[in-house]
């Protein structure tokens, strides 16, 4: 381990060797300042006291306490070593008492035989099957250049991945195994969907993109969006340029005295906007943009007298797009005599730039929240800096609105947010009223969310920026770290309302809080919630969870005396609701199977009765099944499927399915059914595995590594043949 350790020294006491100046313990927490060598020499003995690395290679490291591994993550992103997520497992120790673990895996990839200090990890380490598969590109054509093409990777950081003629024959990295084409680049890159890819491509090198059936396009910008991007790069660089001019001392003051120096201001793209008022109109002009472009980028406004510079005396902060693209900026208040009293000014709605989706920061922070599954809310362009700059590089914050559903929307495509791979969401608050009230919001959009959502309050009230003038880089890093679930948070807030020491104060607690549980559409969440918030006051969990059918009970009431209240669709009895989205694609794909069983019968070979959950449709596929497949279908088909079967609700739904329209107004080619029909054995996937992870976090790794060890492998192999069915539906071709 000396190696590691370039300060240490050796010494002899008699047969015992003594090495001196080692990390004290290696369970006490190194600072993340020290050196790599340091680093690695630590996780590397806190590994071989607590980790274990299995028969089949998978590296684990286990804790008591989740803070330890959570920490052992930060050093592994310093050390550029990948980790999935942290699971835990609820155990019965020694002394018959349940106690929870926790558990980290490390990716194999990132390791090397030396980092193991015992024999029997570092010899099943080496002996683990790390090929890569073929992933799928193709070389079209060879020819000989004196140049060295190189060849970058969406999954590798700090320069090339391999030059060409590395890797002629399959085109994937060495580094990941990863492969792809320009589209697949792209998505891993900004974190994007297919059809999103697509458009952004085709906007950027001016593709005009047709949409099947009149479907909409995303609203981009129009073909005036190139215009509208190069006029906002230009202005960014002038106002950069300018910071650096004598009239903008005070806004290089400001920076100062926040702990940015020049480089940071430069990483950002901080900049200065003259007082004058005129001269960036007079610039991009220059440029050749004409009046109507300034006036449409909300770079000009317009009087009577001419165009004159929206921002005028202010510190600039360049706002992008996931795809680093300059869309807006952010300005503040510097100067005392100012006559806009506003401390903050933001770009107008402009057809490139809506408040409503745009994150600042997230150019800088997509592939770390993507990477680390992990997105950290905050407040203000300064707390971002602040973040980015004490290694938090996951944070973004709003600008100039509330956190709302298409922000939601923006992080959750960036974490892969859904059932099966939940990242986590922390928003940082003042611990003042302002702040708590901006937590209930978010605990009211936290639904968005399929992982979990916490808060992070710095105690002394310090937003990040403040905290790292004050405390340092890694005050905030711990803020980060001591996050909180969010929805603990707000329950405690509104139960310290009340005077808990009254028996009317907790009955008034108990019923503000319960409307919050309820308000929960996760119901498998509401008992566990429920059990908390009778901690937190101190009352029998059955009072609580009584209290909270009693809300629902009060709002279902005052919801049916509301004037007009909607009434629930109901339908024949025992017969599915068509409108429930829960089932829509079962009655989709067996819309198909009656009407046109021809087109979707090539891609029906692997589906059967476990990919359909509502009994009804189980018995419709049932009595396909019984007249011999959709191979057997003739001109007779919808009438011999009705003659199969006697339960009339059966023959009810099969009359439904046989008329009822599909949802396209074109003729369905095989194409759009296996659209349907891989989408529908995606949902079989999603539950088989939920129910695997289920089994996996009630199966003790220990104990019974062999059988843990197997359903783990079956779970790697689950989720790549779910990724193959999202694959498959996105491009059917």
């Amino acid at each position: 381990m000396l190696k590691w350790f370039p300060n240490s020294v050796t010494s002899a006491s008699g047969e015992n060797l003594l090495v001196h100046h080692l990390p004290r313990f290696f369970k006490a927490w190194p600072d993340l300042n020290e050196s790599r060598p340091y680093l690695y020499g630590w996780l590397a003995g806190y590994f071989a006291a607590d980790g274990c690395v299995a028969a089949d290679g998978t590296v684990i490291l286990n804790s008591a306490k989740r803070e330890n591994l959570e920490f052992v993550r930060a050093v592994c992103t310093r050390l550029g070593i990948g980790t999935y997520g942290i699971t835990s497992q609820n155990r019965r120790g020694i002394d018959g008492r349940m106690s929870d673990i926790f558990r980290v895996h490390l990716v194999n990839e990132d390791l090397t035989s030396e980092f193991f200090l015992i024999p029997t990890h570092q010899e099943r380490f080496d002996a683990a099957n790390k090929q890569f598969a073929r992933r799928g590109w193709v070389v079209q054509s060879v020819e000989r250049t004196d140049r060295i093409e190189e060849v970058f990777c969406a999954e590798v950081d700090d320069g090339h991945a391999f030059t060409l003629a590395d890797n002629i024959l399959t085109g994937n990295c060495f580094g990941c195994g990863v492969g792809g084409d320009v589209i697949k680049f792209v998505q891993e890159i900004d974190g994007t969907s297919f059809t999103e890819t697509v458009e952004r491509l085709a906007e950027k090198f001016g593709v005009e993109l047709h949409y099947e059936e009149g479907g909409p396009a995303r609203p981009s910008g129009g073909p005036q969006r190139p215009r509208l991007v190069e006029a906002h790069k230009l202005t960014a660089a002038w106002y950069a340029e300018q910071l650096a001019t004598p009239d903008a001392m005070t806004a290089r003051q400001f920076l100062d005295q926040r702990g940015f120096d020049k480089d940071a201001a430069e990483h950002f793209g901080v900049g200065f906007s003259p007082r004058g008022g005129e001269e960036l109109v007079k610039y991009l002009k220059q440029k050749g943009f004409t009046d109507a472009e300034l006036v449409s980028a909300g770079l000009a406004g317009d009087n009577n007298r001419g165009l004159y510079d929206k921002f005028r005396g202010r510190l600039m902060w360049p706002i992008r797009d996931s795809s680093a693209d300059v869309i807006g900026f952010g300005a503040r208040r510097i100067f005392e005599d100012d006559r806009i009293e506003a401390k903050y000014l933001n770009t107008a709605e402009t057809p490139i730039y809506k408040k409503s989706q745009v994150l600042y920061g997230i150019d800088l922070a997509r592939r770390e929240i993507a990477r680390g599954s992990q997105a950290v809310i905050v407040e203000g362009y300064t707390d971002v800096m602040a973040c980015h700059l004490s290694g938090v590089k996951t944070a973004v914050a709003t600008c100039g609105t509330a956190f709302g559903d298409d922000h939601a929307r923006v992080i959750r495509r960036l974490l892969q947010d859904h059932d099966e791979f939940r990242g986590e969401v922390i928003f940082t608050f003042d611990g003042d009223a302002a702040g708590q009230k901006a937590a209930l919001r978010a605990f009211e959009g936290d639904q968005n969310f399929a992982g979990q959502t916490y808060v992070a309050v710095e105690p002394s009230g310090l937003d990040p920026c403040d905290l790292r003038l004050q405390q340092g880089d890694a005050a905030v890093r711990e803020l980060v770290a001591r996050r909180v679930p969010l929805y603990r948070f707000v329950l405690a807030n509104v139960v310290e309302r009340y005077d808990l020491d009254r028996a009317d104060g907790r009955v008034d607690a108990l019923r503000e809080a319960a409307k919050l549980v309820r308000a929960i559409r996760d119901r498998s969440k509401v008992d566990a919630f429920a059990r908390e918030l009778a901690g937190m006051i101190g009352i029998d969990p059955v009072d609580v969870q009584r209290e909270v059918r009693r809300a629902a009970n009060r709002e279902q009431a005052a919801a049916a005396a509301a004037p007009g209240a909607p009434v629930a669709p109901s339908g024949p009895q025992g017969l599915p609701d068509p409108r429930d989205p829960r089932f829509l694609l079962e009655r989709e794909a067996l819309k198909l199977v009656v009407q046109h069983p021809a087109i979707v019968g090539p891609t029906l070979g692997e589906v059967s009765d476990e990919d359909f959950t509502h009994p009804a449709y189980k018995a419709v596929w049932a009595v396909v099944t019984l007249a011999g497949g959709v191979a057997a279908a003739d001109a007779m088909w919808a009438s011999r499927l009705q003659a199969n079967t006697a339960d009339e609700r059966v023959q009810s739904l099969l009359s439904a399915l046989s008329v009822e329209p599909l949802p396209t107004k074109q003729e369905p080619t095989a194409e759009y059914a296996a659209v349907y029909v891989h989408r529908l054995r995606e949902l079989t996937a999603l539950r088989r595995i939920a129910d695997l992870k289920s089994k996996l976090q009630r199966t003790n790794p220990v104990e019974e590594a062999t059988e843990y060890n197997r359903m783990f492998g079956e779970l790697v192999a689950l989720e790549q043949h779910r990724r193959t069915l999202r694959e498959l539906a996105m491009d059917p071709s």
